[in-house]
Order: structure tokens, then C-alpha cells, then sequence
């Protein structure tokens, strides 16, 4: 495949097939993700993703694994919890759209039964494509939980950090990326959310991306917030690459990332995962026209959704990829 100098990628997650949910084996999780690359592959995606379908649970579905998958096999995490302690964790402030913890803290954290290798080891052998793996943000996955020992934030998300480096130092993935979506509606924190960010990104073997969005919790855009606020914080990371939501909010903050370190490759949302319509190849190449009239025409250099596909229909999903690429490909007159 020939390579472009805009590259695009989706942002990691993909529906969960039914059969899959239906009648869930390691055989059937190996075919989905055959199903899942394959459906990217034929896309045209330059970078594909195992939709992070092993990590759906459907007895919390709001957020496709994002969060639980990462928390419950911890030590020093409880997934039990008295309702006084699912109160106090309903008057932690950013957490409204949360009616309980994914877990309370009793106790240092450690690996426990985590095991991020054994999945990403499934992966190589399925696709000839350069292949993204994704972690949840420790700040994000701190901000989920209840805390009775550590008493500090930093504290909490630094050792949170820590576990995440460990395991993703044993992962060869192509692209390693963290995805934060709590950070953007809390800007108060930009001053050192980045130093456990950067802690997994500094452990990864190859590039380097963090996804940023508004929330996507049921559809649902949850955090209130502008890029101007994070510009200190995207500065500081160590990240390769960014990918950034737009296509949903609009374009008017891009002028904000003019300011970026020209060190940062930077990605635009163009395509809308909290919309069933699919956009044209011609809606998508004129947000990518906008984005390179702002910023400069070198200056973007990645495309994607705005954020995960899990909560769209899978063929609505699967064109909309297509409308990614077929767009691209029309904004450089291919």
C-alpha cells in the first residue's frame, strides 16, 4: 500500500459483532478480530485496530470495557463497595455521569491478574497493517475510583502509571496510544495530568499517540471544556502524535493548535461517531480543506473519527470508514 503524508486511523474501539456477545470463546473472539482488521484493511485504513472488542462487558456497556477492563483485575482494587461508598463516590466532582465507582481503592495498587501482552499478542499475526494499540489514561481511570488509601490524586494516577508502563514496555505495537476523556473538562489539572500520561508513553517501544475527546459515554458528549485550556498540557507530552475531536464540535477552535510544538504530529476529527448519518467523501474532504487552510497544509497529518465506533451500528461504522479514506484521498486529488 502506498503511503501518504495524511495518514488515517480510527480511534480504536468497533461495534462488537452480536455472534460475539452472543456466544463468546477464544475461537470467536480470534474471528472477530480477523473480521475487524479485515473490514479496516479493506477500508483502506493506513494504521488498523483490534476494536478492542475482548474487552466489551456487557454488564457495563456505557463504555465498551474502557474502564472496568483496565480497574478490576488490579490489586488493591475492590469492585464491592457499601453504599455509603458509592455516595461518597457520587459527590466526587466530574463523575455525574457515573452513578458508582469502578472500583475503591483499599490498598497500594499492583498488576495483579492484568494482562495487556496476552492480548496484544493475538494481533500481529492477523494483519499485515501497522497495528495501534490503546490504553485508558491512568488520570482518566484514577478519576473513576473511589480512594481510601493514597488521599491524593497524583499520587494515585503516578502509581496507576506505573503499572500501565510495566505492561506496555512488553508490547511491540507500531503505535502505542493513551486516550484521555476527563482531562478536557478539567483544566485545573493541565499542570501535571501529563507527567503520568507521559510515564506509558515513555514505556512504549515505537510511536507514540493520545486521543482526546468530550466524552462519548452512551453517545453522550459529558465534559465541558475548550483546547485553549489544554495547549500547556498537549505541549508537554511525549506523544508522536495527537488525536483531537472536532468534526462534532466544529471547527472555530483549530486556530488554538497553531501554537502546538511543530514536534507534534497533529490529528483532526472529520468524521462523527455520535451521528448515524454517514458523511460523504465530499463533506469529509471539505472539513480536512478548512483544517489545512488554518493550521497550514503540512501541519495535519493525521485523520480519524472523532472517537470510538462501538456505540454505531456496524455497517454504519464501516462506511463512515470508508467516507474517512475516500475523503482523504479526494482532498489530495487521488
Amino acid at each position: 500500500m502506498a503511503q501518504t503524508a495524511l495518514r488515517t486511523e480510527v480511534v480504536g474501539s468497533y461495534p462488537t459483532p452480536a455472534w460475539l456477545s452472543a456466544m463468546p470463546s477464544r475461537p470467536a473472539l480470534r474471528d472477530a478480530l480477523l473480521v475487524v482488521l479485515k473490514t479496516q484493511e479493506l477500508a483502506g485504513l493506513d494504521v488498523v485496530s483490534d476494536g478492542e472488542i475482548a474487552r466489551f462487558d456487557v454488564n457495563h456497556p456505557d463504555t465498551n470495557g474502557m474502564i472496568e477492563f483496565f480497574i478490576r483485575p488490579l490489586a488493591g482494587i475492590a469492585t464491592d463497595f457499601t453504599p455509603e461508598e458509592r455516595v461518597a463516590f457520587q459527590a466526587q466532582p466530574g463523575m455525574e455521569f457515573r452513578n458508582r465507582p469502578a472500583g475503591v481503592v483499599r490498598d497500594q495498587l499492583g498488576t495483579g491478574t492484568l494482562d495487556l501482552p496476552s492480548h496484544w499478542n493475538l494481533l500481529p499475526s492477523l494483519t499485515d497493517r501497522p497495528i495501534k494499540f490503546t490504553v485508558t489514561s491512568p488520570y482518566m481511570l484514577a478519576k473513576t475510583l473511589l480512594d481510601r488509601h493514597y488521599g491524593d490524586l497524583r499520587a494515585l494516577c503516578a502509581d496507576l502509571a506505573q503499572v500501565l508502563a510495566a505492561q506496555v514496555a512488553k508490547i511491540d505495537a507500531p503505535v502505542l496510544q493513551v486516550d484521555e476523556a476527563n482531562l478536557t473538562g478539567h483544566p485545573e489539572d493541565r499542570d501535571w495530568a501529563h507527567d503520568p500520561i507521559n510515564t506509558v508513553l515513555d514505556a512504549a517501544s515505537h510511536e507514540t499517540a493520545v486521543h482526546l475527546c468530550f466524552g462519548n459515554y452512551g453517545g453522550s458528549t459529558i465534559q465541558q471544556g475548550h483546547w485553549k485550556d489544554l495547549l500547556p498540557f498537549l505541549n508537554a507530552l511525549h506523544a508522536d502524535h495527537l488525536l483531537l475531536e472536532f468534526a462534532r464540535r466544529g471547527y472555530d477552535e483549530l486556530d488554538v493548535l497553531c501554537d502546538l510544538r511543530p514536534e507534534i504530529a497533529l490529528g483532526v476529527g472529520v468524521i462523527d461517531i455520535k451521528d448515524n448519518e454517514v458523511e460523504t467523501s465530499e463533506i469529509v474532504a471539505k472539513r480536512i480543506e478548512r483544517a489545512a487552510k488554518v493550521l497550514g497544509p503540512d501541519r495535519v497529518r493525521w485523520l480519524h473519527p472523532d472517537c470510538g465506533f462501538w456505540m454505531l451500528p456496524r455497517s454504519v461504522a464501516d462506511r463512515k470508514m470508508v467516507s474517512l479514506v475516500k475523503g482523504r484521498d479526494l482532498f489530495l486529488g487521488q
